[in-house]
């Protein structure tokens, strides 16, 4: 930007340009304007056109000359690769090496500039053949804290245009180059030279007069007329901005027309002489300008953010159509009442903002803050950023401050979220009941106080990589450890599952383990680990005491067995049949306890590991067809199916297998109440046996299923708990089918019936 300096009368020509710490401000005083201009206002940001027509070459040396960094612009003119010059020395470059007295000229600068001067000079340089600049250079020394010069910024800002122009004005001087016009005091023009008769194209007598007017464009006539008619009523400065068309072309231009009344000794006015000005490019530049704002306006417009333009005490001057919808307020409330918008800030931000922008005032400088602001439509307060930058006029005062307010509510909701979420973790990892860890790989990484002193390992151990999952899992749980992990790398989560550690003494502690991966550290997971080793020792005892009481009652209730019996056959004998009857229904029941016990001692010596299996061919479609028969003859309201495909047989314990088939079609039976049909299925394959059992009744929730094969779970619907049992039946079917290596599956529908798949390998020898 230009302008002139109203205390030394000479012009300022200004270049603003960016440097490593921040902006570089150079200014050349100058005799005259250059022949171009771009106005630029302060508070205005530069356009793109403007940047384009205005040359500067910036760049970074060490104190030696080494270039460490320059702009694109005289890259463009040496048509050069940033590479090639980067890490050279400046003065060996393209630019200068052409020239060895400008060469000579820069090495000097530097030198001088390396010792902490700011030298300023004038040269020729050739960035490539046929190009010649002339070039007004800055080198600017910067210090770091020790003053020690650390780098140095270079400015080099084309001049060539002004060389040429200032060559032209000598002889433009030398040919009176301005239009020039003389008048009489009462304002007849007499003279015009040569040059403005030749833009107008008129001759000397046609411009006398009045009768340059006629080269005033038609819009401006009687404006400049009525002017000039002032200016000689009163004799003051006579100075119009007018159109004047060029006689040639018929074009017009804009020109800044001045008259000067000459007087003699006495102020009486002798004549006027007046120039004629080309502000053709100036109001060029006015309009740009114009238009400049407008777009800053639109883009003000545009943004999603709340802007405002205050002035430098802080009272709002603009703010766009945001700001108003969200406020509710008109731009004439905002302008004639200075605190009209705290009453949308919340009543605990208020005193804050208060506060940051009175600093902000006192200071000059920047400010930010987080407050939140109410809708006026919703009522909804929302949390915002607030930002105002103070600017600033040539001489540093501040003129105005431009701000935002963007919408933060979102970000403040996740940072409370990842607040809450890192509290929640922090509190699990000092939970004192479970054990946490994290895992990566094999070993474990971290560990919380509670895991450590579960196991015994410490902060050492840890840290020294001595706790690994492998390591401290004993050998019969490894496979089911893998198949956990397994899962866990497959489906981001692990079902919790029982297994024991090996504690830093050699003992063994039980205990619960779930997991899931860490979703920002893919590699990672975080381990729960629960002591289980009370309840183990609950089902211990629990254990313990079915194997005891089991065996205690098995013994009275084979002799109330054999006593009932001898009983009713004596009182048949007697012909007593209606007490013999009721003993009957006694031995039944004596039966069925009888039966619960067996289980129950099943059951004990299942979980000590010690349940007894005979070894013989047993041929399933007899077993089975002899169990139907049994079982159609105890629940006559049911109609067994029996399908059989195939004649299968196996190596097994019979009495085994029958009370897996018996277990199952009893079940069905129970838990089919309304139905009248129950099936089974016996098929094979070259390689396993399979027997299905199917009913018709109340079914199995989904989320039941896996649990109705563990010790004593029942279903826990209203009609299922009407039905007696212990929920031991289908434990003890799942341990025989797991000792012949076989399966057992359901498929079920509430309220449509269950089917139980038991799937037995043929070559098992057990």
């Amino acid at each position: 930007m230009e302008y002139r300096s109203p205390v030394k009368d000479t012009w300022l020509h200004v270049q603003l340009a960016p440097t490593v710490d921040g902006l570089l401000l150079h200014v050349h005083e100058k005799s005259e304007p250059l022949p171009y201009q771009e106005t630029v206002f302060p508070e205005e940001q530069l356009t793109t056109e403007v940047l384009e027509k205005l040359y500067v070459g910036v760049g970074v040396l060490t104190p030696e000359g080494i270039v460490l960094e320059i702009n694109d612009a005289p890259l463009a003119d040496a048509q050069v690769r940033r590479e090639e010059v980067i890490g050279q020395p400046f003065a060996e470059t393209p630019w200068w090496t052409p020239s060895p007295a400008s060469q000579e000229q820069l090495r000097s600068a530097i030198t001088r500039a390396s010792l902490g001067e700011t030298v300023r000079f004038e040269t020729l340089i050739h960035p490539r053949e046929g190009m010649d600049l002339y070039l007004e250079a800055t080198i600017t020394p910067h210090r770091d804290v020790d003053q020690r010069v650390s780098y140095l910024v270079y400015v080099g800002t084309d001049i060539t245009a002004r060389k040429r122009a200032e060559a032209d004005i000598h002889a433009l001087i030398d040919a009176l180059p301005q239009l020039v016009w003389t008048s009489r005091p009462d304002g007849y023009v007499t003279y015009h030279n040569h040059r403005l008769i030749n833009y107008l194209a008129m001759t000397p007598e046609q411009a006398e007069g009045a009768g340059w007017l006629a080269g005033v464009h038609p819009d401006d006539q009687q404006r400049v007329w009525e002017a000039w008619q002032t200016a000689i009523q009163t004799g003051r400065l006579y100075e119009v901005e007018l159109r004047l068309q060029d006689g040639r072309s018929g074009t017009y231009c804009w020109f800044l027309t001045r008259g000067v009344p000459q007087r003699n000794a006495q102020g009486t006015i002798l004549y006027w002489v007046g120039t004629c000005t080309d502000i053709e490019g100036q109001k060029r530049a006015e309009q740009q300008l114009k238009e400049s704002r407008e777009n800053l306006r639109v883009l003000a417009e545009t943004v999603p953010q709340l802007v405002w333009v205050a002035r430098p005490d802080g009272w709002h001057e603009y703010v766009n159509q945001h700001w108003r919808d969200y406020t509710g307020l008109t731009p004439e409330q905002v302008q004639s009442d200075k605190r009209a918008y705290l009453q949308f800030i919340h009543p605990e931000d208020r005193e804050s903002n208060r506060a940051v922008v009175q600093r902000a005032l006192d200071t000059g400088t920047m400010f930010e803050h987080e407050e939140r602001l109410r809708n006026a439509q919703t009522g909804e307060y929302r949390w915002f950023l607030v930002r105002g930058m103070p600017m600033r006029d040539d001489t540093g005062q501040i003129i105005k401050w431009c701000g935002t307010c963007t919408d933060i509510e979102e970000q403040k909701r996740i940072e409370q979220a990842l607040r809450e979420s890192q509290e929640r973790t922090s509190s699990l990892m000092n939970s004192t009941i479970i054990g946490v860890t994290i895992i990566e790989g094999e070993q474990i990484i971290d560990a919380n106080d509670t895991f450590l002193r579960m196991t015994g390992y410490d902060r050492d151990d840890l840290h020294a990589g001595r706790l690994n999952w492998m390591r401290i899992t004993p050998s019969e749980y490894l496979a089911r450890t893998l198949e956990a992990h397994q899962e866990l790398s497959s489906h981001q989560s692990m079902t919790p599952y029982e297994k024991e550690y090996l504690c830093r003494d050699g003992s063994r502690l039980p205990v619960l383990v779930g997991g899931a991966i860490l979703e920002h550290h893919p590699h990672q997971a975080i381990a729960f680990v629960l002591d289980n080793s009370a309840r183990k020792e609950l089902e211990q005892r629990k254990d313990d005491f079915i194997n005891m009481a089991s065996h205690e009652l098995r013994n009275p209730l084979a002799a109330l067995k054999l006593q009932t019996a001898m009983l009713r056959r004596h009182l048949n004998k007697q012909g007593i049949h209606t007490a013999a009857s009721a003993l009957s229904t006694i031995e039944t029941q004596l039966n069925k306890l009888t039966r619960l016990v067996e289980e129950l001692l099943d059951v004990s010596k299942m979980q000590a590991g010690k349940l007894e299996y005979r070894r013989e061919t047993v041929d399933l479609d007899v077993l089975l067809r002899e169990i139907a028969d049994a079982m159609q003859h105890l629940h006559p309201s049911h109609r067994i199916l029996l399908q059989r495909a195939v004649h299968a047989s196996l190596l097994g314990d019979r009495d085994r297998l029958g009370q897996v088939f018996s277990n199952l079609l009893s079940n069905a039976i129970k838990y089919s109440p309304d139905a009248t049909t129950v099936e089974m299925e016996l098929s094979a394959t070259e390689e396993t046996i399979r027997v299905r059992v199917t009913d018709h009744g109340l079914g199995i929730p989904q989320e039941q299923r896996d649990k109705i094969f563990e010790r004593f779970y029942r279903v826990t619907g209203t009609q299922q708990k009407a039905i007696p049992g212990l929920g031991m039946g289908l434990y003890i079917v799942t341990e025989i089918v797991k000792h012949y290596e076989g399966t057992i599956s359901v498929d079920s529908a509430v309220g449509k019936g269950s089917s139980f798949t038991v799937t037995l390998p043929k070559s098992r020898d057990a």
